[in-house]
């Protein structure tokens, strides 16, 4: 009998764990979806991204008071945590406080003291952002409906609970509070429960213990389901971020081997292209559907924070245009759900559903809305990059569907007859100084 909630423990862990990994796993074949991209190069930069950018937290912080709140949150929150390795061991032993027993009081009552006062400023900051989500009028907040605006407000309710819960089981630990070290918060918590016999507080201290890990177990499994997942993707996605300059643009290799031989005097323009040109030529010119993305796009899609840097940043939407770069991450995200889902539901095959990213999720609109400045790029806080994808959807719409609006076409016509965007002779071009 004595063994019960050690089993019930290790039973509640593997069903945790094992949820997890069939959702990573479920990711990772989504994201896997895509086109395979070479991110070999530059790897002393990509570390150097890593660690300043997703651990550092250095773009973050260009808003200094969320940037501050948010280094608490994910600091505190992690560190915190790391007493989820204590409640582990505990939990599958049958012991009480290993650390006691590994390391000396002096270590433990510092660590513990440390992770009570980041919980407390964790519980702060939590307020603060809930408060500018829900009550200051912050546009790229206020603009959030629905799922969205839930699911911000969801993950700061499990970090509140899971704050106090640390607190509590720690306030309500007789050895602990006896001990006199670590107790820095919880010992102006203690007070409160004076009242009770040590049979209660144990009982409390329990319950306490078991909600926290399984609350612990339950936010893991929740963020395949939230924007929060960030919390995990964030490093990888950073490291394998684009390290060429924001404004170079990305070209096909077919269509540059095309120009070459249109600009090689010596070319033959009748002779068969070499077999290397041809395996060159992609099924379909830019994207019309997530599949059609490479899989560092559909990985930007997964870790996007919905912070809405990259839209409250874009020019084209201050000016009142239809484009969201950040809607451009959610919808594509969205739709590799819905394809995901597809692929579940007819043993892992997908059938044509009718629908696809540009049209059904992505309008004409709000693709020709974008002047590729950049901004929304520069703006991530964890180098996600919405102009890519605008770029290849263009790309569909201008070399497989003629698509591209009518200034545009006017514009190439005049390159290709004229040598410049406007409608006249290239010997007249420099009339204006005349006048």
């Amino acid at each position: 009998m004595e063994y019960i909630p050690n089993i019930i423990f290790a039973l509640l862990l593997i069903a945790g764990i094992g949820y997890f990994a069939r959702n990573v796993k479920k990711l990772i074949r989504n994201i896997k979806l895509g086109h395979e991209v070479d991110a070999s190069d530059n790897k002393a930069e990509r570390w150097k991204n890593m660690a300043y950018i997703a651990l550092g937290q250095s773009k973050m912080v260009k808003r200094p008071v969320s940037g501050l709140l948010h280094v608490i949150v994910y600091v505190g929150f992690v560190i915190i945590n790391i007493e989820v390795l204590e409640i582990i061991i505990d939990g599958i032993f049958g012991t009480h406080r290993i650390g006691l027993s590994i390391l000396p009081e002096s270590v433990y009552g510092f660590l513990i003291g440390t992770f009570e006062v980041l919980a407390v400023l964790v519980l702060l900051a939590v307020l603060v952002f809930w408060a500018r989500r829900n009550i200051v009028n912050i546009q790229r907040f206020k603009s959030l409906k629905g799922w969205p605006k839930n699911d911000g407000n969801i993950i700061l309710y499990f970090e509140v609970v899971l704050m106090c819960l640390f607190l509590l089981m720690n306030a309500t630990d007789i050895p602990f509070q006896d001990l006199g070290a670590g107790n820095v918060i919880s010992q102006f918590i203690a007070p409160w429960f004076s009242g009770f016999s040590p049979e209660a507080l144990h009982t409390i201290e329990r319950g306490a213990w078991w909600l926290h890990i399984v609350g612990i177990l339950v936010f893991l499994n929740y963020l395949y389901f939230s924007k929060h997942l960030h919390i995990l993707l964030a490093f990888p996605n950073v490291y394998l971020g684009s390290v060429e300059p924001k404004g170079k643009l990305n070209n096909l290799e077919a269509v540059t081997a095309e120009v070459k031989l249109m600009m090689d005097p010596d070319a033959d323009p009748y002779a068969a292209p070499a077999e290397s040109a041809e395996d060159e030529v992609p099924a379909k010119f830019g994207a019309s559907d997530v599949m059609d993305l490479n899989q560092i796009q559909l990985l930007n899609a997964y870790t996007c924070t919905e912070c809405g840097r990259c839209t409250s940043e874009c020019p084209a939407n201050l000016t009142g245009k239809k484009l969201s770069p950040r809607k451009i991450m959610m919808d594509t995200r969205d739709r590799l759900v819905e394809v995901g889902k597809n692929i579940d539901a007819n043993n892992g095959v997908f059938k044509d559903d009718g629908k696809q990213l540009l049209g059904d999720y992505i309008t004409n609109e709000e693709l020709w809305a974008c002047t590729t400045c950049n901004a929304c790029v520069e703006a991530c806080p964890v180098s996600i990059d919405p102009l890519s994808i605008i770029m290849d959807m263009r790309r569909y719409l201008v070399m497989e569907q003629s698509a591209a609006p009518m200034e545009l076409n006017t514009m190439m016509s005049n390159i290709e007859n004229n040598g410049a965007p406007w409608p006249y002779n290239q010997m007249d071009r420099l009339n204006w100084k005349d006048e």
